[in-house]
């Protein structure tokens, strides 16, 4: 009786058991973390918009840069300067350089210098070119270019065909003009040498030098 007891308890005793596991409400397991929250884009500074018109320099701006560079006073800059001003506005660009040339009847011309534009980094420029005509000379000179509706810095890698000899010469520099594709450029001389007469030729300006002129 005893051992049928101690059976009955033991099988009572694992129904309450289940029973109360089967009450026990069941947790459900922690959801899942998502992918984390996507940190805030770093937008690098943008480069200067293609279709912005150039800024331009104001007169003071290029006055001290054609003295300081050309090693003249601001007084011969400045009368220089107001004329191709009242001729022409404000310069989008400027190219500092320097170069040789020589003639005999014909003339051969070479020189390097860097373009600068307003908020844009400087760019290397070559330039070569042959001339013909009425002169006679050599010189070696520092050039201060004026760039008239430039935009970009890639436009200035082309040939501007000019005449020579007939422009202005004004407190010791002399200017002449150079045109092509709706672009002016005024190159502003000042050197050692001496050129006289006229010519009629063209200027090549490109990113690497080259020996040909032409």
């Amino acid at each position: 009786m005893d051992r049928r007891t101690l059976i009955v308890s033991g099988l009572m005793s694992l129904g309450a058991a289940g029973l109360a596991q089967a009450r026990t409400p069941t947790q459900s397991p922690p959801p899942e973390a998502g992918p984390p929250a996507p940190s805030p884009s770093i937008t690098s500074t943008p480069s200067y918009p293609a279709n912005v018109p150039a800024q331009t320099y104001s007169r003071d701006e290029i006055v001290n840069s054609v003295s300081d560079f050309m090693g003249v006073t601001a007084e011969s800059a400045g009368g220089l300067v107001e004329k191709l001003f009242a001729q022409n506005g404000r310069p989008t660009g400027y190219i500092a350089g320097e170069e040789g040339s020589g003639a005999f009847g014909v003339g051969l011309r070479y020189g390097r210098g860097l373009l600068y534009m307003k908020d844009r980094p400087p760019v290397e420029v070559y330039w070569q070119g042959p001339s013909v005509g009425w002169d006679v000379g050599g010189n070696a000179s520092r050039v201060f270019t004026l760039c008239y509706n430039l935009q970009v810095a890639d436009a200035i890698y082309q040939r501007f065909p000019g005449v020579e000899g007939t422009a202005y010469f004004v407190g010791g520099l002399g200017v002449n003009y150079q045109a092509a594709g709706g672009i002016t450029l005024a190159p502003i001389r000042a050197g050692l040498g001496l050129r006289l007469g006229a010519n009629a030729g063209y200027l090549a300006y490109s990113r690497q030098r080259n020996i040909l002129p032409f």
